[in-house]
């Protein structure tokens, strides 16, 4: 399993020559036309215990309902129905059906903790 961190981006090329370069990461292989992996970056996954209706460092409070954010984490995995039947197995639900494309297959799977099901 690999996590993979994605941030949406209206000019890639800007993003990752000017944001991005001032972490000291390096161009990792072109995702296409519209997407570039970089790389460098250890990435420990941490889960932050933070109460609904408290204020977030952006000042505004935090709503543990499903949204929209241009930061999203995907989770790689060899064998998707295996890695579906254990997340399903935990409490997770398939969000929409498995859909197939180029790169491979991706499921979108909803936290059991998402307070409004959408």
């Amino acid at each position: 399993m690999r996590l993979l961190v994605n941030i949406d981006v209206p000019d890639l090329d800007d993003a990752a020559q000017r944001e991005w370069q001032a972490f000291g990461l390096q161009r990792g292989r072109r995702l296409g036309e519209g997407g570039l992996e970089l790389l460098g970056a250890a990435m420990p996954a941490s889960l932050l215990q933070q109460a609904t209706g408290t204020i977030g460092a952006a000042g505004q409070a935090r709503d543990h309902n499903r949204h929209w954010t241009p930061l999203h984490l995907d989770v790689a995995v060899d064998d998707l129905a295996a890695a579906l039947a254990r997340a399903t197995a935990a409490g997770f639900s398939l969000g929409t059906p498995v859909l197939a494309t180029a790169w491979g297959s991706i499921a979108v799977l909803q936290n059991p903790t998402d307070m409004d099901g959408a």
